[in-house]
């Protein structure tokens, strides 16, 4: 086994087990700092995938903003620490049940499938591509989607404003 090898078993095993923490614990504090991890892990991924924008994406994005969101809203909640998840028996059954349905599927598909290895080549930064493509092929609906969050973050703060008027 090669170290690459290792080193992709050991990203899909830290990514599978901080997954299986943010599905099990009783805390929901513990779910969401392991969703921390669950992150960082897919973003491990992409990286060994050479997406280097993809990873960038993921962390700045998922772990920069909306986990950080997450904990914010669990941390200012109050009497959050004492929250148990409610968990019951018969669910864990259809899950596992659907899981293990699901794995069957893959494994056929997989068993099925013609493999082929791809060549390896050195790698190359993906990002100076996507911004070259964003801003020369795409640059219509990039605007046109920057005008869209623009006027979405307007109307938020318009409610914003209006909403603490009335108090």
């Amino acid at each position: 086994m090669e170290m690459q090898e290792i080193l992709f078993y050991a990203i899909v095993a830290f990514t599978l087990f901080s997954a299986a923490i943010v599905a099990f614990a009783n805390k929901i504090i513990y779910s969401a700092f392991a969703l921390l991890f669950t992150f960082i892990g897919f973003a491990g991924l992409y990286i060994y995938l050479s997406a280097d924008f993809l990873a960038v994406t993921q962390i700045i994005i998922y772990v920069g903003g909306i986990l950080i969101l997450i904990l914010f809203g669990v941390l200012l909640t109050q009497n959050i620490y004492d929250l148990k998840a409610l968990t019951s028996h018969n669910s864990f059954i259809f899950s596992l049940a659907g899981g293990l349905f699901v794995l069957i599927i893959i494994g056929f598909v997989l068993s099925k499938t013609p493999w082929i290895r791809i060549i390896d080549k050195a790698f190359e930064p993906t990002t100076a591509i996507i911004g070259t493509a964003i801003l020369t092929d795409y640059l219509l609906p990039f605007e046109i989607a920057s005008v869209l969050l623009l006027g979405a973050l307007i109307g938020a703060v318009y409610l914003a404003r209006a909403e603490g008027k009335k108090k």
